[in-house]
C-alpha cells in the first residue's frame, strides 16, 4: 500500500480523527429554555419551573452555571485546572457559599459514576447546529436523552458531568427520573464571544459559608 493511501485509511478508521476535527468553544453564553411534563404536578410548582432558566457561561478553563427561579438563584462555578467548584444558593435575602475540594466536587457526582452513554444515529438541527442523539442512563433508573453538536465542543465538560464524555456540545436534553416528572432543557441563544472574567469571580462578602 502506498504510503498517503496508508495515512488516510488510518485517519477514515480512527474514531478520533473526526473529533480532531471539532473546534473547541472557550468562549460562549449559552442560554437554555427549560420546561416541564407532568400531567400530576402542583400547577405552581409547574410555573415555577417552567420561568425558570439557565445559562452556561464558558471562558477558558472556567465554566459557570447559573439557575433563576421564582424562589432560587444558584450558581456553580467550575474551575477544570484543579476540579473544584464553588455553588451560590440565593433564597430571598439568605446567601450561602459551598466550597467543594476536587475531591468532593467527585463525591457530590458519584451517581454518574456507572452510567452508560448510547450514541445513536437520530440526528436534529439547533441553533443551525447539526445535532447527533445520545441516552444516558444512571444505575438508579434515571436517564437522560440528549442532542449533542457534532461540530463543536466546550474547552470545559466536567461542570455538566453526565455529560463529560458526550463527544460534542450538548444544546438540548431531557431528565427523566423514576417518576412521571419529565425536565427538558434546549438552548434558544448561544453566543460565541467573550465573556467577562468577572463572571467567575468568588464573592468575598455576604455569603454564609456551608460545609
Amino acid at each position: 500500500m502506498k504510503p498517503v493511501l496508508f495515512v488516510l485509511v488510518i485517519c477514515l478508521s480512527n474514531p478520533f480523527f473526526v473529533v480532531a476535527q471539532q473546534r473547541v468553544v472557550a468562549e460562549c453564553a449559552v442560554h437554555f429554555k427549560i420546561t416541564v411534563e407532568d400531567l400530576k404536578a402542583d400547577k405552581d410548582v409547574l410555573n415555577a419551573i417552567q420561568t425558570s432558566s439557565k445559562t452556561v457561561y464558558i471562558k477558558g478553563n472556567d465554566c459557570r452555571v447559573d439557575l433563576l427561579s421564582p424562589s432560587l438563584n444558584q450558581s456553580i462555578i467550575y474551575e477544570k485546572l484543579n476540579g473544584s467548584a464553588v455553588v451560590l444558593r440565593e433564597f430571598g435575602n439568605n446567601k450561602f457559599m459551598t466550597k467543594l475540594s476536587p475531591e468532593k466536587w467527585l463525591a457530590a457526582n458519584k451517581q454518574y459514576n456507572e452510567m452508560t452513554i448510547s450514541l445513536m444515529d437520530e440526528t436534529k438541527i439547533i441553533l443551525g447546529y447539526d445535532c447527533k442523539k445520545a441516552i444516558i442512563s444512571l444505575k438508579d433508573g434515571t436517564v437522560y436523552t440528549l442532542f449533542y453538536a457534532t461540530s463543536i465542543t466546550p474547552s470545559v465538560k466536567e461542570f455538566e458531568f453526565p455529560f463529560r464524555d458526550v463527544p460534542g456540545f450538548v444544546l438540548e436534553y431531557q431528565i427523566k427520573e423514576s417518576g412521571e416528572t419529565i425536565v427538558n432543557y434546549k438552548a434558544v441563544k448561544i453566543f460565541l464571544s467573550p465573556v467577562q472574567a468577572s463572571k467567575f469571580d468568588i464573592p468575598t462578602s455576604g455569603f454564609r459559608i456551608l460545609n
